[in-house]
């Protein structure tokens, strides 16, 4: 059977497996600033609405790479993607908003049973034995790692696990349908119809947008490096999803986030402060163990499946 010849595709060397790691690295580097904003009492909606700025401008350049595109009609495809993907944004920042970073990050890796479920259900190929085992060796990695959140507020905690959920529903069919759309367009026009429609669309978030907060001169760096953060791990993942395909792998890889979510929040913690300094090290480690998961199923995901 052949691989599809649209996609840029390497299956004996899957150097582009990389793209996702180093956006799984921007992107728990981005939630950090975003959790120090919201408890500076920044809404998820402004961060939201500046991250969503930067990356259609991020996305504008690859307009000179071209593509065949497609008529006018056929928008309603980038557009149901952008919805999607603002969706699943806010969803994030709402996430951690309500918890930390050391337990909404891990959860959003359920993303990757989510996509290999899509896979399979909207198309012809089936997953092999090996990627549904990586998939679920991923997603008890998360379990392990989750289940070892704080028990003080339940119903702040079970409101993190919700939004954290929806958004990794969300970003599961935005990568399922940019796989399956974006190479009739091409990527230098798919993408940067997406994201100008993400900008419009983003207009929604306005309404609780904090312009004082962003003339804080105290805010502004974090404001700044939070946004650009999140925008350029989209740009590492959505270009890799419409250049090789390949979303259940990428998403496998893309879930190790669950383990620099928790390194990363308890390093910054124990320096700054924050909810992961009061964690229990005997909890840490148990998290730790669930990351362990994660790194088998990466490994797994690296092999031909």
């Amino acid at each position: 059977m052949h691989l599809p010849t649209r996609y840029i595709f390497v299956t004996d060397y899957p150097f582009h497996l990389l793209l996702p790691l180093i956006a799984s690295l921007l992107f728990v580097g981005g939630l950090i600033f975003v959790k120090r904003l919201t408890i500076a009492g920044v809404t998820p909606w402004t961060v939201a609405f500046l991250s969503n700025q930067c990356a259609a401008v991020f996305f504008t350049a690859y307009w000179f790479v071209g593509g065949p595109g497609q008529p006018w009609f056929m928008l309603w495809q980038p557009a149901i993607i952008a919805a999607l993907y603002v969706m699943g944004l806010s969803f994030t920042f709402l996430a951690i908003e309500r918890g930390d970073v050391s337990v909404a990050t891990p959860v959003f890796g359920v993303k990757v049973l989510f996509v290999a479920i899509l896979v399979t259900l909207t198309t012809a190929k089936q997953l092999t034995a090996i990627m549904w085992l990586a998939a679920i060796l991923a997603v008890a990695g998360i379990v392990l790692i989750q289940w070892t959140g704080p028990s003080g507020n339940r119903k702040k905690l079970f409101l993190a696990i919700g939004f954290a959920l929806s958004a990794a529903m969300s970003f599961a069919t935005f990568d399922v349908l940019v796989q399956k759309w974006a190479p009739a367009w091409g990527a230098g026009r798919f993408l940067p119809i997406v994201y100008w429609m993400v900008a419009v669309f983003s207009v929604v978030l306005l309404k609780g947008f904090q312009l004082h907060k962003v003339k804080d001169r105290s805010l502004r760096f974090p404001l700044i490096a939070g946004s650009v953060l999140i925008a350029f791990q989209a740009i590492f993942i959505v270009s890799t999803l419409s250049l090789f395909g390949d979303a259940t792998r990428v998403n496998i890889v893309y879930a190790t986030r669950g383990l620099w979510g928790v390194l990363f929040a308890w390093a910054t913690a124990l320096k700054w402060g924050g909810a992961e300094a009061k964690v229990p090290v005997r909890m840490m480690l148990l998290r730790l163990s669930g990351a362990v998961l994660l790194t088998a199923a990466v490994i797994l995901a690296l092999l031909r499946g």
